[in-house]
């Protein structure tokens, strides 16, 4: 037999004021403010958009996480809210108890709503219930635009509409609001859907762009003219995937699930189209699955002003082996001062290739997070290769490739000599006297065994 936990005074308190609306409301000038998030979650759950209205305008925190709601809609609750806020932004004197100066869409309040409605784990905070980075520096002052942010996810379905309504309400209401959209996900949606959103935002507020796409050439060009008016964007990830059919297309999708990204063939000798139009300094770039970048485009990337301060950079499956070394060591001495997360993994590298970008590698003292696996590197280059990262004391993560001579001529692992080629890494280590762990992973994509290496 089953015994149900008793509802708390609080919620108690909330559903008799539930019952009567009117009373509610009436009450809530004079409510505590910690009664204000319970009393709005059963308001909504109950679509009482009547007392959300009310409640919004009465609103005694600073934030209004609305994206922590579960299933936020247009009819959930959304619009009564807007209402309420309008109603107040209309007022030239606003109430002394209103404090709210930031709607917050993005879903990333959930704590907020746990905290004041029983998680008695969460820390209650009467200052702030939820940490905001401000877009405008002017947001103490009582009649300052009240901040909206709002988070463009296109791999949600059905999210169009909900995306236009903020965006037209914002826009109808400009000089009391500020509506900024500082990330763009997009991912199997036509570019349509996403254009007729971008023409109506201010570009400059997005920050960091997720793509993952089966859009052509001439789509993509259209929307590298979009990327070159957002003027401070510090991340970038491009994803895209030919389009397939039938069963080819089903694994397709199956390997994008274990891979999260996949690239198309058409981006072959056009990867400058999309760099000539970004006009700021990107924090991250990775290009993932993408077999057939030509000599050209890694020449374009070493000479992008706009990638001369990355943070990230992630080659995987991009395959270099017919191309001269050159190209990367050059991106990588641009680089070098501010790098801190390096991948190059499967990208058919071979032993002269990683060679020719050792000096350049030992210079990046700010790496943390180095990875070269699935990479055709005999013993010899795997040695140089910890030895010249021997001097990067921020290294946390390293992943190196199990050497050629672990490899039978079937292509499988002979484990009596990985065996061998671990003790001698091992002894290495040791005599480089720095107390170390580093990686070992087999070629195998998808499925590559790891082993580690450790010397303390």
């Amino acid at each position: 037999m089953s015994i149900r936990t008793p509802p708390t005074l609080l919620q108690l308190a909330g559903e008799s004021l539930l019952r009567d609306q009117a009373s509610a409301i009436a009450a809530l000038e004079h409510l505590p403010a910690e009664l204000f998030p319970p009393l709005f979650i059963q308001a909504y759950l109950r679509k009482s958009h009547q007392t959300l209205k009310s409640l919004a305008q009465a609103w005694p925190f600073s934030v209004l996480p609305l994206g922590g709601l579960p299933q936020l809609s247009l009819e959930e609750g959304l619009k009564a809210v807007l209402d309420g806020l309008d109603v107040l932004l209309a007022q030239e004197v606003r109430p002394r108890r209103w404090k709210l100066r930031v709607l917050d869409l993005r879903d990333l309040g959930a704590n907020f709503w746990r905290m004041w409605c029983g998680d008695s784990t969460q820390k209650r905070s009467p200052m702030g219930p939820v940490t905001v980075h401000r877009s405008s520096p002017n947001m103490e002052h009582p009649l300052a635009p009240v901040e909206v942010f709002l988070d463009l996810n296109f791999s949600e379905r059905d999210r169009d509409e909900f995306f236009m309504y903020v965006i037209q309400w914002a826009q109808q209401r400009e000089g009391l609001l500020h509506l900024c959209c500082k990330t763009l996900r997009i991912a199997e949606v036509p570019f349509q859907r996403v254009r007729k959103v971008l023409d109506a935002v201010q570009l400059g507020c997005i920050q960091e762009v997720e793509v993952n796409c089966t859009w052509d050439l001439p789509t993509l060009g259209t929307f590298a003219l979009y990327l070159g008016q957002m003027r401070n964007l510090q991340r970038l990830s491009l994803s895209f995937m030919d389009e397939l059919t039938g069963e080819e297309e089903e694994e397709e999708l199956q390997n994008l699930q274990e891979l999260s990204m996949d690239s198309p063939s058409f981006l072959r000798g056009h990867l400058d189209q999309m760099l000539r139009c970004l006009q700021t300094p990107l924090d991250k770039l990775s290009i993932t699955n993408c077999p057939k970048l030509t000599h050209s485009d890694l020449t374009h990337l070493c000479q992008s002003p706009n990638l001369r301060q990355l943070k990230s950079l992630r080659l995987y499956c991009a395959s270099l082996a017919d191309f001269s070394p050159e190209p990367l060591r050059a991106l990588l001495e641009a680089v070098a001062p501010t790098l801190q997360d390096l991948g190059l993994d499967n990208c058919a590298m071979v032993d002269s290739q990683v060679e020719a970008i050792l000096p350049v590698l030992s210079r990046c003292h700010q790496l943390r997070f180095f990875t070269i696996s699935e990479n055709n590197c005999s013993m010899a280059t795997v040695e140089k290769l910890l030895r010249h990262t021997a001097g990067l004391r921020s290294l946390e993560l390293e992943l190196y490739p199990v050497p050629l001579e672990c490899y039978t001529t079937q292509g499988t692992v002979n484990q009596e000599r990985l065996a061998l080629i671990r003790a001698e890494l091992t002894g290495m280590l040791r005599e480089l006297g720095q107390p170390r762990t580093i990686l070992l992973a087999t070629k195998h994509c998808g499925h590559s065994e790891v082993y580690d290496v450790a010397f303390s």
